[in-house]
């Protein structure tokens, strides 16, 4: 799902380097809040959890997100026959567990032109404890949604609505608004695809864009960290891309707490097929075939780098380093370099399934020379500490700060080493449990990230078999399933000399 923006062109350079100075949107352009009214949302996709059996088991994202920050689950929802069983766990256990939840209409399902049947939806749940409600009013949200009969949504909703969808400036009336969603939270070239050096809008140009549009009203500003989809002809539309991402999730926050929106909005808890999900892969759900480039990629690291952020920003801070309780590290690499060939991993392929539609064998995404071959770095350290990184036989040092500080260095095939010392002492110290390899796990390009932290958690976040119910389907090459810890690579010891220097915050 990607939102329509006006892009400005800029150069692609300066936005994309990890030297670049991190870009923000003027905060006398926004009507920003007191610490008191700022919420974070985190975007939920109710379609891939129909196999869900009792609101327990919402119990653990509920908790979770609660733990880290998040105030409400915007409730994504199609027109599914299960819809409405769902909602009612997912509402129950976020009152059981003092959480708030509203209703995101997905647009790709519902039309403009059903504004009585939505106002009827929001009505069926406005009374439940655990809505969210803004300012007495009840809050619902949406993707897209240009044109929608507002009217006709309100009347059948019978009473007042904070109504904040997912409208583009240029497009929807944002006069019928109190509110509005940006979706667009990667670099785009304007047109739904990767940046190029002529056509890029950043996302403080998209949030400019709305900030503008929605001309002093508050604003719902988007935060993600990633976005790759492989989809091919196994489904009735064709999704390969990837945005270029690489340290988005840090310079993101980092502009979230100079931006101080009255309302943030993670993109998104559980949108596997898009590879933007900070919750676990343990999280029951379906599987849609995503599982090819999800399997063995947890993303709870990037959870663990936001809560200090997140605190930070609802108490109207723009320092981080106050809010941080456990020194770490979080990293994330992409599991091969992108120029492995995919193409011909299986050469008994036919013509038909050897095409550039996005199939699994076939076509790298759109966008991937944007990416880079780099391992990422985030330290959430208390005092200043030196931060030890080994990708394969490539080292690197770095001198970091106290506070959060971001840093990249080359990509190597092999075993992924990381450590931070201080005064000459190990603070922490692990080796990934995934390695870079030089070739084609289970034959597909995959641009998915994998995120790891120090101290290592406890389990390893594993997929549970609904959502690896379709990992073969459609694969030519064996795919062994559950395969990390179980690294062969060696690697070279010893580390760099050669240091580097960032900010933090």
């Amino acid at each position: 799902m990607l939102a329509r923006v006006l892009f400005v062109l800029v150069g692609l350079l300066a936005a994309l380097t990890m030297t670049s100075p991190v870009s923000t949107v003027s905060t006398s352009t926004v009507t920003t809040s007191t610490a008191g009214d700022k919420l974070v949302f985190c975007h939920f996709m109710i379609g891939i959890t129909s196999n869900r059996q009792n609101s327990s088991d919402y119990d653990d994202d509920m908790q979770r997100a609660k733990a880290f920050g998040i105030d409400a689950f915007a409730l994504n929802i199609g027109t599914d026959s299960y819809t409405d069983t769902q909602l009612q766990y997912a509402y129950t256990s976020a009152a059981k567990n003092g959480m708030k939840v509203f209703i995101s209409f997905d647009f790709n399902w519902w039309s403009t032109g059903q504004g009585s049947a939505i106002g009827a939806k929001i009505k069926q749940y406005a009374s439940y404890s655990s809505q969210l409600k803004v300012d007495g009013k009840v809050f619902v949200s949406s993707f897209s949604g240009d044109g929608l009969d507002v009217a006709a949504m309100t009347a059948a909703a019978g009473q007042s609505l904070f109504f904040a969808p997912n409208f583009h400036p240029g497009e929807g009336n944002f006069n019928d608004a109190q509110s509005a969603l940006n979706w667009m939270a990667w670099p785009s070239n304007g047109d739904n695809k990767a940046p190029t050096v002529k056509n890029l809008v950043t996302v403080p140009d998209s949030d400019k864009a709305y900030i503008d549009a929605l001309g002093g009203k508050p604003y719902i500003a988007p935060v993600s960290a990633w976005f790759f989809t492989h989809f091919g002809s196994e489904v009735s539309y064709s999704k390969n891309w990837v945005f270029p991402s690489d340290l988005l999730w840090y310079r993101r926050w980092r502009q979230i707490l100079a931006l101080k929106p009255r309302f943030v909005e993670i993109i998104t808890w559980n949108d596997y097929g898009e590879s933007h999900y900070i919750g676990p892969l343990s999280s029951p759900h379906t599987d849609d075939g995503s599982s090819k480039w999800v399997m063995d990629m947890p993303h709870d690291g990037w959870l663990e780098m936001a809560k200090p952020f997140i605190a930070a920003y609802k108490a109207g801070s723009t320092v981080a380093l106050p809010y941080i309780e456990e020194e770490k590290l979080v990293y994330w690499y992409r599991p091969t370099p992108r120029d492995v060939n995919c193409d011909a991993t299986d050469t008994t392929m036919t013509s038909s399934a050897n095409n550039a539609s996005g199939n699994f064998f076939s076509g790298k995404p759109d966008g991937w020379e944007t990416m880079k071959d780099e391992v990422f770095v985030v330290a959430l350290l208390k005092s200043p500490a030196e931060v030890h990184v080994q990708s394969g036989n490539k080292t690197r040092l770095f001198r970091a700060p106290a506070g959060i500080s971001s840093w990249s260095a080359p990509m190597g095939v092999g075993q992924q080493k990381f450590a931070i010392t201080r005064r000459g002492k190990t603070v922490l110290s692990g080796t990934s449990l995934k390695d870079i390899v030089d070739y084609c796990v289970c034959g597909i390009y995959n641009f998915n990230a994998y995120v790891g932290t120090l101290p290592a958690p406890s389990t390893i976040d594993r997929l549970q078999p609904a959502g690896l119910a379709l990992l073969s389907q459609g694969l030519k090459v064996a795919c062994p399933t559950n395969t990390l810890g179980t690294s062969s690579a060696s690697s070279s010891s010893g580390m760099s000399t050669s240091t580097s220097t960032c900010t933090s915050t």
